[in-house]
């Protein structure tokens, strides 16, 4: 059975401050009242509020400044105790340029890196894989550093809260994680539905908490933060608290709830106070006094906030990435991309102490599925559940508390179960916080065709996917001098960097590149000036083999290997076309909404290129199809070679009367 915490008539000595305490939770209802207030002047446009929540606050007294949050929604009270201040909350509010998203976050998804509360995304429990990720950081660097992760009951739900918590246990991590059941999921009742309720949480890690009442919140925080700290592991607190106003300024709980049911609600704030009244450490004359103060300090707080600037729409693309990092030219090696990319982890483990390798079967013996982690040896080459949210998720956490992940993907095929944490974490985590939190990992993953036998699961060449997520770097090296250069440009650099590596060329040898290459941009590996073929990862083979056969019957194509497609290197590709006058774009993905339509649309919409067409450019792609298991009709519908020649042979013969 799990322990039961508290009691409302505890006494107040567990509490080091009480009237601190019972002032933090009044400040942050008299937020929530001015924010009611602020919204209906027109300063606003949505608000959440955390009435009923406020006595969250209490953990505080138990976290040192070296602890992380990872907040809810509804904890007002605990990030004001990590630092927030009444004008953070009022310039989140309302989304004023000095907030700590810039005005990008929706109110309530708080920020604050000097009090190590890390900002929150909306996809519900997507913050407990990177919390475990940050409490594993902590826990390799002994720092003693907890994380306390908050989240509502009816998240717990989500699959990423068990990964989360699996990994905790499995790792023994500092890890608390505060549940606020206050019953609703929205207008959705949870009693009887949650993991705790079906008897899915483990009992020797689970405490029952009354989280009406700050007490007792302090009380079963410093079990489990003690605990945590002292190396037991994970806690979760399970806080029974009721939710006193609506979900957000958008619902009205009175269509769901009984008038009985509402005027039944426990207040917090008001409880606290009763008891403080009761045991003598406050009086009437200090609670009004303090109630006038505090209403008159955010009423005026936020009358100035509301006169603050908006931010500069012309500065939205800032922070969507860090500065690059400068890589030297990589000198010519040949070999294979396996042995570069094997070369390339083990430079940067020996280069930063805190880089680490993460993934399905990447310690040795194995050294992963395709060998590139073989012979590394180190125990910063870590092993991952068969987990794709909790390889990523984790990743993203050891970012954010200063490590230098590289998180392995035996198939990007496989990227699914992470997309969450890709879409709504790892890509997004610098711009939604102004750059107050960087996310550097690098994702490395087998990606594409050519290599018969694969199939549906283990063939996609899926960039359009990826590219299409702004803060994300995305590379496709086609040789091993371009492996070496992405990992060096990507493992010290300051932003998510996805590597996809061509199955079909990976294990291929090639000779030595004709001169150092340079870490960046576009590579043109054929000059000509009859058509611009322009490709990436495999379409490099059938775009040099189509050259060829074509230089046979006179006709001189320049072959440009991307290589980066985000950013994609426009300039090499706008010139070259200003050369020839024509484009054939070349890919292995499907055709609709693909990376390789996107390039012609760019170079297509832009007058100054528009003009220099002497023909329709066009796309060889795979047609919007499946790539099937038989290698007959895997070579059936991916692009070939033939293909190349027919769309050149088309633009050649395409001129304007």
């Amino acid at each position: 059975m799990e322990a039961k915490i508290g009691s409302p008539r505890a006494a107040t000595t567990g509490v080091r401050e009480p009237k601190e305490l019972l002032e933090r939770m009044m400040t942050s209802r008299e937020c929530d009242r001015r924010s009611g207030l602020t919204l209906r002047q027109g300063h606003a446009w949505f608000a959440i509020s955390s009435a009923g929540h406020e006595a969250f606050a209490a953990l505080e007294d138990v976290l040192e400044p070296q602890d992380y949050v990872f907040p809810h929604y509804r904890d007002r009270a605990l990030v004001m105790a990590r630092g927030m201040t009444v004008e953070d909350v009022a310039r989140d509010l309302m989304a004023k340029a000095g907030s700590h998203s810039a005005g990008r976050s929706m109110t309530s998804h708080f920020s604050h890196p000097a009090g190590n509360v890390v900002s929150l995304a909306s996809p519900t429990a997507s913050q407990c894989l990177p919390a475990a990720g940050v409490a594993w950081a902590a826990a390799r660097r002994g720092d003693r550093a907890v994380v306390v992760c908050s989240l509502g009951e009816a998240s717990t739900r989500q699959g990423e809260f068990f990964e989360a918590l699996a990994f905790a246990l499995q790792k023994n991590l500092p890890l608390v994680l505060v549940v606020a059941d206050n019953g609703y999921g929205i207008s959705t009742p949870t009693a009887g539905t949650s993991p705790r309720d079906l008897g899915m949480l483990p009992a020797g890690h689970l405490l029952d908490v009354d989280g009406a009442d700050p007490e007792a919140v302090l009380a079963a925080g410093r079990t489990a933060v003690e605990r945590a700290r002292g190396g037991g592991g994970p806690t979760v607190l399970w806080c029974r608290v009721d939710r006193l106003d609506p979900h957000s300024s958008s619902d009205d709980h009175r269509v769901y709830r009984t008038a009985d049911e509402l005027a039944a609600l426990r207040d917090p704030v008001a409880g606290y106070a009763r008891k403080l009244l009761a045991d003598g450490v406050i009086d009437q004359s200090w609670w009004d006094a303090a109630a006038a103060r505090i209403a008159g300090e955010v009423e005026r707080i936020f009358a100035r906030v509301a006169q603050e600037p908006a931010a500069d729409p012309k500065e939205i693309t800032d922070h969507l990435y860090g500065p690059s990092r400068p890589v030297p030219p990589v000198e010519p090696r040949g070999g294979t991309i396996v042995a570069a990319v094997n070369d390339a982890l083990g430079a940067a483990l020996t280069r930063e102490p805190g880089t680490l390798v993460f993934g399905e079967d990447v310690e040795d013996p194995k050294g992963g599925v395709f060998g590139f982690t073989k012979g590394l040896g180190t125990e910063r080459v870590v092993n991952a559940p068969l987990a794709e949210a909790t390889i990523v998720g984790i990743a993203v956490g050891l970012a954010a508390a200063g490590l230098r992940p590289v998180a392995e993907l035996q198939f990007v095929d496989f990227a699914g179960p992470a997309w969450n944490q890709i879409a709504a974490q790892l890509t997004t985590l610098r711009w939604r916080s102004a750059s107050g939190w960087a996310c550097p990992v690098v994702l490395y993953a087998p990606w594409g065709a050519y290599l018969p036998g694969g199939g549906i699961w283990h063939s996609q060449s899926n960039e359009s996917l990826f590219t299409h997520l702004p803060g994300l770097r995305v590379v496709v090296p086609s040789s091993p001098e371009d492996a070496t250069a992405a990992f060096a440009a990507a493992t010290g650099g300051a932003d998510p960097t996805l590597i996809l590596l061509p199955k079909h060329l990976m294990r291929r040898r090639q000779e030595p590149a004709p001169a150092a290459v340079d870490a960046y941009g576009a590579r043109t590996l054929r000059t000509g000036a009859d058509v611009t073929v322009v490709t990436w990862g495999n379409g490099v083979e059938l775009a040099l083999e189509a050259a060829g056969a074509l230089a046979a019957e006179g006709v001189d194509a320049e072959v440009i290997d991307l290589r980066w497609l985000v950013p994609w290197d426009r300039d090499t590709v706008a010139a070259s076309l200003r050369r020839t006058g024509r484009l054939v774009v070349v890919q292995e993905d499907a055709r609709t909404s693909s990376f390789g339509a996107g390039v012609i649309s760019d170079l297509v919409g832009a007058d100054a290129d528009f003009y220099t067409l002497l023909a329709p450019p066009r796309l060889v792609s795979r047609d919007d199809v499946h790539v099937p298991f038989h290698p007959d009709l895997e070579r059936a519908v991916l692009p070939g070679v033939s293909d190349v020649l027919a769309a050149v042979r088309s633009v050649l013969s395409r001129v304007p009367e």
